[in-house]
């Protein structure tokens, strides 16, 4: 006995010799594999470290690709705009001059506008007045391709121009009147913007980005920019461009440091291309730290392996005992819920006999219909002409017509109405039923269960009230904020830029360094760029023209916009009377087509979306149609991989709640392969 006392501690046996190594050898067993897996672990890592430090950089490229050619696009646009102005028919030059200069001021990127003849002979330029001699203009090549093709044309970065003095980028369009080349337009963009584009890109820290043009000369670049701005590129990058519009290469920078380089050809510019440079070393840098990863890993398995052996015991206990919990935990709440089940179950019977026209109901379906007090203690018959009575007069047709159909054709039957009482405000109630499956039952029966759900209704109204309050506020706040930002910060904003200018033209007129020259010019470029950045912010918060305007020109607005951005061809009708709607139909129409055009943009890959506006005069419809890759309506859709519900296909929720807010309504029709088309109702109210 004093053996087997000594062998104990508190009533606990001790581990013997044996089974320690036993414990030992398991814990061993335990981390061998672990470490024969990590070097294996090791490899997939830094593998995989690196594809997605190639992936970032495919997707910075590409971001950056996607922002310069859509900048570059906008300032053809608007100069296209330009060459279609009036004071070019006669042609009023000076009238030209001072449109063109004010056009100027409103597009920081731009340096300068120039109009010259079909020969080259610059006939305005806004760094010279209209009565100077201005010469030939200068990049030839890119205005041959103008009057050769009488189409734009986006050029490289040209020569030191004899006028400005510095090396711009030139966008040409043709101006045609009559069918006839009159003049070629073109603007001369800064290089020092288009760099500005390719540092906001967010590429990572350390990589190196360059744009150039189609005959490899450097336009922008986030390192070197002012001694590289116009040389040719290295060797390796034309190269690159000459084999293949897209891909990578291996090549040195001007720094010296070896990097592997991701470009992309830009669309719609020529021939530019941007390209990002990520050095070898910091790309391999992954597998050193996988391998660090791997030592602490197959440390902290050993140790987990240890601890394992000696919780098993103790958590298989904790979980028998917390099984137990839950299961008695489980019967409660099962009993308490059947009790609420019970207690909540208020629900009425009733028989109708259409063609006896009589209503036979229990005492809580005649309390529920309005009955008498008296009628309702027990089962009590009625006329059924006497519950209709009793019935709201905007809902008694609809019932009435709803009971006969399921009596005549044994439909089910579901219907929500008003119950009128002169002594409070009318009561919603629910009728389901059906018609008896036994053969020997007389025709014209419709059994039926009537619910109360007033409270649901109150709680639907409450809902959707606030729902329509939340949503006028947030469209006031909005249109208040993109006025502040319009009315009053772009005004600081243009104030800045004009006290900027004047201050340029005095320090030139005293004389002071080109060095603060340089800088005031700097912070004019700045603070167009913020100019810009407000004006779209305002006009994605609350688009003016929705307000000034109305739905027609900010729908039109928004599909021109739209089209142009993602290349996807916009086609928009507007049939019917042309009077301005309420504001709150206007605005969740626009809301609607905007939520559309990004449904149509996320998922259905299409060529072509049309939207077609029916004004009637108590209704307006709105058709949205696309020739996208569509899908299947009735399939539903796959669950989430955390096994959570899936979500509605198309986001078509936001939609249907605006309607919602409006009694509208909204169908969809979809196949897979052959588009999608959504139809949308909202009514009117007379007043309108």
């Amino acid at each position: 006995m004093t053996h087997r006392t000594a062998d104990t501690a508190e009533g606990r046996p001790r581990l013997s010799r044996g089974n320690r190594r036993t414990f030992a050898a398991l814990a061993f067993a335990a981390a061998i594999p672990v470490l024969l897996l990590s070097g294996w672990v090791a490899t997939l890592l830094a593998q995989q470290q690196r594809d997605l430090v190639r992936n970032a950089a495919v997707a910075s490229a590409s971001r950056v690709a996607e922002r310069v050619a859509s900048d570059i696009a906008a300032q053809v646009t608007v100069l296209e705009a330009e060459a279609a102005s009036a004071t070019l028919d006669t042609p009023d030059l000076a009238a030209f001059y001072a449109e063109a200069d004010r056009l100027r001021q409103a597009h920081p990127l731009w340096a300068t506008v120039e109009l010259a003849d079909p020969d080259g002979a610059q006939v305005v330029n806004l760094l010279r007045s209209l009565d100077e001699e201005l010469g030939p203009t200068a990049d030839r090549k890119s205005f041959d391709a103008v009057v050769r093709t009488a189409r734009p044309v986006i050029g490289g970065i040209g020569p030191v121009g004899p006028i400005s003095g510095q090396r711009l980028v030139a966008l040409r369009v043709p101006v045609i009147r009559a069918g006839k080349l009159r003049y070629v337009l073109s603007v001369r963009l800064a290089t020092d913007a288009v760099s500005s584009i390719l540092r906001d890109a967010g590429a990572p820290e350390g990589w190196v980005g360059t744009i150039v043009d189609a005959d490899g000369n450097t336009i922008a670049r986030t390192r070197a920019e002012t001694e590289e701005l116009g040389h040719p590129a290295n060797p390796a990058l034309q190269a690159a461009i000459r084999r293949a519009p897209q891909g990578f290469y291996t090549g040195p920078t001007l720094e010296g440091a070896n990097v592997e380089v991701v470009y992309r050809t830009l669309q719609h510019t020529g021939g530019w291309s941007v390209h990002f440079g990520m050095p070898v070393a910091a790309l391999n840098a992954p597998v050193s730290r996988s391998y660090l990863v791997l030592g602490g890993g197959s440390l902290l398995s050993i140790g987990l392996g240890l601890a394992l052996v000696g919780l098993v015991g103790r958590d298989m206990a904790q979980r028998r005992a917390g099984e137990q919990a839950r299961f008695a935990l489980a019967l409660r709440s099962s009993e308490e819920q059947g009790a609420v089940a019970v207690e909540a179950a208020e629900l009425g019977t009733l028989r109708w006999d259409t063609v006896r026209a009589t209503v036979t109901a229990s005492g809580r379906a005649a309390e529920l219909l309005g009955w008498p007090v008296a009628a309702a203690k027990g089962e009590a018959e009625a006329a059924a002409r006497e519950v209709l009575a009793a019935i709201h007069a905007d809902d008694r047709a609809r019932l009435d017509a709803a009971v006969r159909r399921g009596a005549a054709e044994g439909t089910p039957l579901d219907v929500e109405f008003r119950v009128t009482d002169p002594a409070r405000e009318p009561r919603w109630v629910r009728l389901t039923g059906r018609v008896p499956q036994l053969h020997r039952e007389a025709a014209g029966l419709v059994y039926g269960v009537v619910s109360d759900i007033e409270p649901r209704k109150r709680a639907e109204a409450e809902r959707l009230d606030l729902l329509r309050r939340l949503g006028e506020a947030q469209e006031n706040e909005q249109r208040r904020i993109a006025r502040e930002l319009h009315d009053q910060v772009g005004q600081t904003v243009t104030g800045l830029s004009l006290g900027l200018k004047g201050l340029e033209r005095l320090l030139a007129a005293e004389g002071v360094s080109p060095e603060a020259g340089r800088q005031v010019q700097w912070l004019q470029r700045l603070a167009g760029e913020v100019g810009r950045d407000i004006h779209r912010a305002a006009v994605d918060l609350r688009p003016t023209a929705l307000d000034d305007l109305g739905l027609t020109e900010s729908l039109a607005t928004l599909l021109r916009d739209w089209g142009h951005r993602h290349g996807v061809r916009p086609d928009l009708e507007f049939l019917g009377e042309a009077a301005r709607l309420p504001p709150g139909v206007e605005s969740a129409v626009y809301r609607i087509v905007q939520e559309a055009l990004t449904n149509v943009l996320k998922h259905a890959q299409a060529a072509t979306v049309s939207v077609s506006v029916e004004q009637r005069s108590d209704a307006v419809l709105v058709i949205i149609e696309d020739d996208g890759v569509g899908f299947d309506p009735e399939a539903s859709p796959p669950p989430s991989p955390d096994g959570a519900a899936a979500k509605p296909k198309l986001g078509l929720s936001g939609i249907r709640e605006r309607l919602s807010l409006l009694d509208g309504s909204l169908t969809l029709e979809a196949s897979a392969g052959v588009g999608t088309t959504l139809f949308v109702h909202i009514p009117l109210p007379q007043a309108a």
